[in-house]
């Protein structure tokens, strides 16, 4: 009797005890979760809505400057399609880039978080795969430069570039290289707004490609700069430079490219 008595205390004590240590159990396996969701949300995210890239070069000036990130739609182009002014961030279509330098092995736990930065959209280690640049010719559209007053036309319709073209010095072309393309079916023709730095289509017009980048090889539409914090702010797409533009006659079965 007296025992029973004098362990009743004891548990009473006791019995708290547990109660706090599954109430920590909980918040852990709840943080875990939520953390877990947020990184698949993330990577769901990055795969199919938005993706970070940087940018290496000087080719987009000054609508984009070297070490600027931005964010770009993957998804809304496949809904509304592309229009002229966009800038896009494509794939090499190849032999635009040069050959990627040996790069010296890294440690592990390196390789391990960049892997997690790239997985959650932070990191872009495969900006130097890519291009960016303005479109400028749709599937059909013929493309030409330049005219009598060093602007190029598309399907007839002059040009005026000055709200986002850098200009070269003493050069107020649209461009230095002459071309007289119609765009084929499912690419688009590309231009850099920095001219006189940008290894655009006009570059690959004698490669099988003939400089026309495949609609596949494009992943989406740059929309937002969002480093430096001081340039953070949308990509403007100047829409209004083409608003003059035409639809491009039917092509029939005459294949688009390079005319004499």
């Amino acid at each position: 009797m007296t025992e029973e008595i004098a362990a009743g205390p004891v548990d009473a004590v006791r019995e708290p005890a547990a109660p706090r240590r599954r109430g920590w159990v909980v918040f852990l396996r709840d943080i875990v979760v939520i953390l877990l969701i947020a990184v698949l949300v993330s990577f769901l995210v990055k795969t199919f809505v938005v993706r970070s890239f940087y940018i290496p070069s000087g080719s987009m000036e000054n609508t984009l400057l070297v070490k600027d990130r931005i964010l770009v739609d993957e998804i809304t182009p496949h809904w509304n399609g592309y229009h002229r002014g966009d800038v896009v961030v494509f794939k090499d279509p190849g032999g635009w880039l040069p050959p990627a330098p040996q790069v010296p092995p890294r440690s592990p736990l390196l390789e391990a978080g960049e892997w997690f930065l790239t997985l959650i959209g932070i990191a872009a280690p495969d900006s130097d795969d890519h291009l960016v640049k303005r479109l400028i010719g749709l599937p059909g559209d013929h493309v030409v430069c330049c005219n009598s007053l060093g602007q190029l036309t598309v399907n007839g319709a002059p040009i005026d570039e000055s709200s986002y073209l850098k200009q070269g010095v003493g050069d107020d072309r649209a461009s230095s290289i002459p071309f007289d393309v119609t765009v084929p079916k499912n690419a688009i023709w590309v231009l850099g707004d920095n001219r006189t730095r940008s290894e655009d289509s006009r570059y690959h017009q004698d490669q099988p490609g003939g400089g026309f980048v495949p609609m596949d090889n494009i992943v989406g539409r740059a929309f937002l700069i969002t480093w430096p914090f001081d340039r953070f702010g949308l990509i403007d797409g100047h829409y209004a430079v083409f608003n003059g533009v035409s639809n491009p006659k039917p092509q029939g079965r005459r294949r688009g490219g390079r005319r004499a």
